[in-house]
């Protein structure tokens, strides 16, 4: 093999490597984003009763059951919520919250606010 093809296999197996300890170091760590609340009365896509004071969200793809720490980036409260819904639909929002996890997080009145979520 030549010296630059050697050369080049080595930064690309390198590279790689790193790559994949970011992308699991990256799941591991906190997640940053908006989240919003919504309180209804309806089914949620796992299939029970949306509870509007129970400590519940909404996430696109996280699996159901799922246990976050969430916490409000302006205030500095926190809550373990279970995922339990599909959503947001809202561009730029990563999950909604039920109404209480949202008071408990002390942003009823704004409506979103920044947060950042990590699995328990």
């Amino acid at each position: 093999m030549k010296k630059t093809n050697q050369t080049a296999l080595v930064a690309v197996t390198i590279a790689a490597g790193l790559m994949a300890g970011a992308s699991s170091a990256s799941s591991a760590a906190a997640q940053c984003g908006r989240a919003s609340w919504y309180a209804l009365h309806s089914r949620t896509a796992s299939g029970e009763r949306m509870n509007p004071s129970a400590l519940t969200a909404a996430h696109r793809t996280l699996p159901f059951g799922t246990k976050l720490r969430v916490t409000n980036k302006d205030n500095g409260r926190s809550v373990v919520v279970r995922i339990n819904d599909r959503g947001p639909f809202v561009k730029g929002r990563m999950l909604d919250l039920s109404r209480g996890a949202a008071n408990q997080l002390g942003f009823i009145g704004s409506g979103h606010t920044a947060v950042c979520m990590a699995r328990v």
